[in-house]
């Protein structure tokens, strides 16, 4: 009967373990790693076993070798084939299998082994005296934490074959290390949703992250891809301490974020633009658009429509009303709009109306206007805008616009000249317009002109306009 004919199947370890310290990078940063080694005697063959760590973390990569050698003076042994043996959470990697530190492909491969196979004599006196079976493993998310993973091994040889199942060193997986990070909350108010977000690492899918105002915990949230969300209405407006907690789970520990103080404030006060009736409008006659937002205070804009056509925006003086003069070039019914952008503390809202204007008189007189801009515009620095209104005597006024927002309006004087100082705000390709109103039987028209705004040599603010012909 040959040597290895008689062994029987080890179910444990046998014989001592020894750790020894050292670093490695994880997935989840910088731990220590503990390897592991047994070593144990069958008959006259000997076998050092050894687990690079055997405390790795979730995503960690954990090399296993087993060391074959005979007693001295004894039979040599041909060895055909190992098969390393770990638990199904460890997942092979990929050409990571070495006999003498040299790669070998794998024989064969199962959710809990992998198996080299050839041929390698081992000596009791001579050279070769041993070989040497590495594999290494990735570690899964589905490992249990905590627990004690058994590893084994077997082989076939020329003597016979051994099967050592929990041989070890065994696998202990710890739980992850955990991170939690609160998104930042801005413009949160009295009774209005906003959105909590916290981002764990470390964390599982369907995970729950808890969030607290203060000691007061106000709702949940499960982990999505790394992320847990909770919809919060604020109850009272100060200051609020909020937090987000992971609690420890079966593979991960617990982690919080950093308090966060938020500033909650009132809601927005709702507002309420209404539209001035407009009567008698007609073609190529001034008619003024008012719109009167409530509450009432400087701020935001008014923009005014003809259907989806812009025709002016204008700021919101402390009053409340905002007021374009337009003129009807078409006749019919027109929805005109005036929509308010809202303001610090107080919200946005529209008003709409329908007009109906008339065609313009038969004996109306047409007027031309001609925009002239003065020197080279700069932002921060004072330009002249005039209009020139033929005929000159007819009166009304003349709206200056830099696109569709209202510069400014000034008055036409006996010799048919309104005008503007305006001090450009923003650099670049800009429309100016020169809008006037019509005057008794005189129709209104209009003008504009492109130009290039330069940019200020040392910065600078611009402005608005001031009439210089006439009053605004």
């Amino acid at each position: 009967m040959s040597e290895h004919s008689i062994r029987r199947v080890v179910g444990g370890v046998s014989a001592f373990a020894i750790a020894a310290g050292f670093a490695v990078v994880t997935g989840s940063g910088v731990a220590q790693a503990a390897s592991g080694t047994v070593d144990w005697w069958d008959g006259n063959s000997h076998f050092t076993r050894t687990v690079s760590n055997t405390t790795p973390a979730e995503g960690d990569v954990v090399t296993v070798s087993t060391k074959f050698e005979r007693k001295a003076w004894t039979t040599l042994e041909i060895l055909y084939g190992v098969k390393d043996v770990h638990a199904p959470c460890l997942t092979y990697v990929e050409g990571s299998a070495k006999v003498d530190g040299s790669p070998r492909g794998l024989d064969s491969q199962g959710a809990d082994f992998a198996k080299v196979a050839g041929s390698w004599t081992v000596y009791p006196n001579i050279d070769p005296k041993s070989h040497t079976f590495e594999f290494s493993y990735k570690v899964g998310p589905d490992c249990a934490r905590d627990t004690a993973l058994q590893s084994g091994m077997h082989y076939s040889g020329s003597l016979g074959s051994g099967t050592y199942d929990n041989k070890g060193p065994a696998i202990t997986v710890g739980k992850n290390a955990s991170t939690t990070t609160l998104a930042a909350v801005t413009g949160a108010q009295v009774g209005q949703a906003v959105t909590l977000s916290a981002t764990v690492t470390g964390g599982a899918n369907g995970d729950t992250v808890d969030f607290y105002d203060g000691g007061t915990k106000i709702g949940s949230g499960a982990l999505n891809n790394g992320v847990a969300t909770y919809s919060w209405t604020p109850g009272n407006r100060g200051s609020h301490t909020l937090v987000a907690k992971f609690p420890a789970t079966a593979k991960a520990n617990a982690s919080e974020s950093g308090a966060q103080s938020v500033q909650i404030t009132d809601a927005d006060a709702n507002s309420s633009t209404v539209l001035a009736p407009v009567g008698n409008a007609q073609v190529g006659r001034p008619s003024v658009l008012k719109a009167t937002v409530s509450p009432a205070g400087a701020g935001g804009t008014v923009t005014f429509k003809d259907g989806a056509a812009v025709l002016a925006e204008v700021p919101v003086p402390a009053n409340g009303e905002a007021t374009y003069t337009w003129v009807p070039s078409t006749s019919g019914a027109h929805a005109i709009s005036a929509a308010f952008s809202g303001r610090a503390g107080v919200t946005a809202s529209t008003a709409n109306a329908t007009i109906t204007v008339a065609e313009a008189p038969a004996g109306n007189v047409s007027s031309t206007t001609a925009l002239a801009i003065g020197g080279n515009p700069t932002v921060g620095a004072s330009n002249m805008l005039s209009a020139q209104v033929s005929p000159g005597n007819a009166g009304g006024s003349v709206t200056f616009k830099d696109g569709d927002t209202v510069i400014g309006t000034a008055q036409v004087d006996a010799n048919g000249n309104a005008g503007l100082a305006w001090t450009p705000a923003t650099a670049g390709q800009r429309v100016i317009k020169a809008e006037y109103s019509g005057a008794g039987n005189v129709n209104a028209s209009a003008d504009s002109e492109s130009v290039q705004v330069a940019a200020a040599p040392g910065g600078g603010d611009g402005g608005n306009g001031s009439s210089l012909f006439g009053s605004s």
